[in-house]
Parts: C-alpha cells; sequence; structure tokens
C-alpha cells in the first residue's frame, strides 16, 4: 500500500511526501494543486475528517521528494503483463523493456491506422500496409505492396547501340504482360470474346464462359504455341547476330524474382529500422530530459534540506526560548516575597501512594523569598513521612536554597518558621513551629543549589490526616502554609 499514490491509486511516479505523511506521483499533486483552489489531502478526509489541520493542505512548495520510496520502487521484482510476453525483472528496467517489447501494440508509423505487433510490424509492412508505396515500372503509377504483382523476366528488347534491355520488371496488375520487341500475330486479346494465348497464335473466341472453358482444356496446345513462339524469338534474334543470353532461360529469370523480391524485402527492413532508429533516438531525448530533471529536483531537494535544517535549528531556540519564558512565568506566579507561601497540593491520594511504594518518595514546592530581596527558600513534604515518622506520619521540612543576594544578607539563616496545614472547614488547622538552629549546616550560606532540609519529621499523624472527622484532604487536594518571621 505505501508504493500507491494516493491520488491514482497506482505506483508512485517521481513521489513526493506531503507535510501530512501521505504520498502522490508528482504529476497527480501538480495536477491536484492547479485544479482545485485550496486542495484538501483524500488520505486525511478519508481516515478522519475530524482531524484536517494546516498540514492537510496541498501545495507543490510544501512536498519534498521521497528518494527513499522512489529507491525501493525501482527494486520491486515485475513483469511485463502483455499477452504473450514473458518478460521479468526489476521496475527500473521496465520502461527500457516497454520500448522494445516484440508483443506490444504498436501504431504503424506509415499512418494507415493499423494497430500491431512489433514483432508483427515487418510482416504487416510487407504484406498488410496500403501505405507502403511502390512504383509501377511499366506505368510508373503508385502501389501499395498488397497490389504490387510478382515481377515476370521480360523478353529483351533491342536498344539503340544493339544491346536489349533488362529483362525483369516491376508491374501492377494491368501491365502485367510479356513485352516482345516483335509484333504480335494476332490483335490484342480481349478478355471479353478471345484467349489470352491469342498473343501466341490461339485463334479461339467466345462467350467468357466458353473461353474459361476453353483454357482449362487446351492447357498443352497453348503450351506447345508458347514453346513455338519462343523458338521463333530464338531464331529471329540468333539471324541478327544475337546469341541466346542466359538471362532468357527460365532460371536466370527465377533469380531475377528472387533479387527483386529481396530487394523489396530489405526496403521493407530499412523501414523498420528507420521507425526504430527514430523510437531509440526519441527514447535518448527522454533519458536526456529525465536526467536533466532529475539533476534539478537534486538540487531543489538539497535547497529544501538546507532549509529544514535552519528552521529545526531555529525551532530548537525557540523551544528553548518558551521553556525559559514560561518557567519565568510560573515561577512569578507562584513566588512570594513577603515569607509567607501557601502551598496547595493536588491529587493526594495518587501522590500518597507514589510516596508508599517509592516512586517519589518527596515533592518539593515552588521558591519564594522572605522579602523582595531576602532569603531564598521552599518546603519539602514526604506524604508517607521520612525518619523517625516513616510509614506513621507525614513529615515537612524547611529549605535554605541558593539566592541572588546571598552575599548581602546576614549568615547563618536566623527566622522563626512555622507551619501549618489548613483545615478546609476553619476549625482545627495543624500549627508547628521551630527556630534555627545557628550551628547546623542547614541554616549557612548555601554552597550548592540547595541545603539539607530541616524541620518537623513527625508533623502530622497520617491517620488524622485521613480522619474523616477533619478536612485536611478535600477533592483530593491539601493546603500547607508557612510563615517566616
Amino acid at each position: 500500500q505505501k508504493f500507491l499514490c494516493s491520488s491514482c491509486h497506482n505506483i508512485l511516479k517521481k513521489a513526493l511526501q506531503t507535510l501530512c505523511g501521505h504520498r502522490y506521483c508528482s504529476a497527480c499533486l501538480t495536477w491536484i494543486v492547479r485544479n482545485n483552489k485550496n486542495a484538501i489531502c483524500q488520505k486525511c478526509k478519508e481516515e478522519d475528517p475530524n482531524t484536517l489541520g494546516e498540514e492537510s493542505l496541498l501545495a507543490e512548495e510544501r512536498a519534498f521528494g521521497d528518494a527513499a520510496i522512489n529507491k525501493e520502487i525501482s527494486e520491486l521484482r515485475v513483469h511485463c503483463v502483455t499477452p504473450g510476453c514473458s518478460w521479468s525483472g526489476i521496475m527500473k528496467d521496465f520502461e527500457e523493456h516497454q520500448s522494445l517489447c516484440e508483443y506490444a501494440l504498436i501504431p504503424c508509423h506509415t499512418g494507415c491506422g493499423h494497430v500491431v505487433m512489433r514483432r508483427k510490424l515487418a510482416d504487416h509492412l510487407e504484406n498488410g500496409c496500403v501505405n507502403n508505396v511502390t512504383v509501377c515500372q511499366q506505368c510508373h503509377c503508385s502501389l501499395a505492396s498488397s497490389e504490387c504483382q510478382e515481377p515476370l523476366p521480360a523478353f529483351p528488347r533491342a536498344g539503340a547501340a544493339g544491346e536489349p534491355e533488362p529483362a525483369v520488371l516491376l508491374l501492377c496488375s494491368g501491365s502485367l504482360q510479356l513485352q516482345s520487341s516483335f509484333p504480335p500475330t494476332q490483335p490484342p486479346p480481349n478478355s471479353k470474346d478471345g484467349c489470352c494465348f491469342s498473343e501466341v497464335g490461339c485463334a479461339f473466341r467466345g462467350s467468357k464462359e466458353k473461353i474459361q472453358e476453353h483454357e482449362n482444356s487446351a492447357v498443352g496446345a497453348h503450351m506447345l504455341l508458347l514453346l513455338q513462339h519462343m523458338r521463333q524469338l530464338q531464331g529471329a534474334l540468333c539471324s541478327k547476330g544475337f546469341s541466346p543470353r542466359p538471362e532468357l532461360n527460365l532460371k536466370s529469370a527465377g533469380k531475377s524474382i528472387c533479387d527483386l523480391q529481396l530487394e523489396n524485402k530489405l526496403h521493407v527492413f530499412e523501414n523498420i529500422v528507420a521507425v526504430l532508429n527514430k523510437e531509440v533516438e526519441s527514447s535518448n531525448l527522454e533519458i536526456l530530459a529525465f536526467r536533466r530533471q532529475s539533476e534539478l529536483d537534486q538540487n531543489i531537494i538539497r535547497g529544501l534540506e538546507l532549509k529544514i535544517a535552519e528552521l529545526h535549528r531555529c525551532l530548537t531556540q525557540k523551544d528553548a526560548g518558551l521553556s525559559s519564558l514560561h518557567k519565568s512565568l510560573l515561577f512569578s506566579e507562584q513566588a512570594s516575597y513577603d515569607g509567607i507561601f501557601l502551598w496547595k497540593i493536588t491529587e493526594v491520594g495518587r501522590k500518597l501512594q507514589d510516596s508508599v511504594t517509592g516512586r517519589t518518595v518527596s515533592l518539593y514546592s515552588p521558591a519564594f523569598y522572605t522579602a523582595k530581596y531576602g532569603y531564598k527558600v521552599c518546603l519539602r513534604v514526604y506524604l508517607n513521612g521520612d525518619g523517625s515518622g516513616k510509614g506513621t506520619h507525614m513529615s515537612l521540612f524547611f529549605v535554605v536554597m541558593k539566592g541572588d543576594y546571598d552575599a548581602l544578607l546576614p549568615w547563618p539563616f536566623r527566622h522563626k518558621v512555622t507551619f501549618m496545614l489548613l483545615d478546609q472547614n476553619n476549625r482545627e488547622h495543624i500549627i508547628d513551629a521551630f527556630r534555627p538552629d545557628l550551628t547546623s549546616a542547614s541554616f549557612q550560606r548555601p554552597v550548592n543549589d540547595m541545603n539539607v532540609a530541616s524541620g518537623c519529621p513527625m508533623f502530622l499523624p497520617l491517620a488524622k490526616l485521613q480522619s474523616p472527622k477533619h478536612a485536611y484532604v478535600r477533592e483530593d487536594t491539601l493546603f500547607l502554609k508557612c510563615i517566616i518571621e
């Protein structure tokens, strides 16, 4: 299926791939775009009309040559479907075979209107083509090959210098007769009332039917008349000093006839060779045009590949910039600069289960500040507990982070920290507070991104967190508050 055009559903020819990922023949895509304004990919319509988008719009400049699929197609095993032809091979050799296939039907180049197999073109030109013209040597009229009669030996006629003329003539049916330099002994035969052997002495006359019966029954007599006439001719020539030429015997005449037949066949073959030469020349021109087009296509492809690489680089840079802007926007939305921070935790049930299984043991809050240019801090919660509270309590810790203004702030960190878990019924908030241990590394100026967390490992029993008497968790959400004095 991947080798078929999305439009004509035939094997892809010069495959192009569109932005939506479907493939078209180069000619098919050109036709669709030229004949349809804002053409939409038919495959996209068939697969899911509800997902049509910008990438489904078809345009030649938005498609690119699919060299990989073209290579696969050129190596497909195929066979010729012309009846009688047994050729098989690979696709890239098929077009060459088509121009040479002996069983392919081709129109006769003479314009006679016939369509024949390439292998039978010679026979058609020799025996069936009405436009394969020869000139009659007697009356000089134009003949089709089907009208040309078998040539016969002619009797020599003395020329001005006493030399006999050629003994073989190519005649039309109207001019087919024995030629002689001597006058006939009888008047010219009339097909209606005289025997056709009247020129050699037969005096029979009658109706057409009687003449037919006479010719059938008088074959022997006619041969004797013909032999006698031949002897008279030979005697007359000898009396004038001419010796019988070898060309006058039947064997020599037969050879001349064969020569003429061979010459006629050579003429036919010359016509065939001329046609084949024209086909080869046409094929060579097409191949040259294809090569030039291929070079142009390759240059276009290389240019498009460079543009795609540049666009990809720009998109990567823009994605990084958008990601940075998104983080900055998110931080600015959630950041606090007055030492009071409210942390909303959603999907508590799932996150508690992740903490129990060890998938996500703890959660960090967004960073906040004690003042506009104060300490940068955050909270860390273990929903399933940590240390002495692991598995029984929710643990809540305070983390001092590396900030932009640490060089101007007094160290260690000395401010009182108060934790609150808010009851969403506003009845019984859970409150715990501590003052920093000034000797602890957790409250010294950070060397890394954040110090070790410090706080309340047994902040709230898990049983109380999940108790229906309290509203610490409602709609799978809880609120933690931190106040820095």
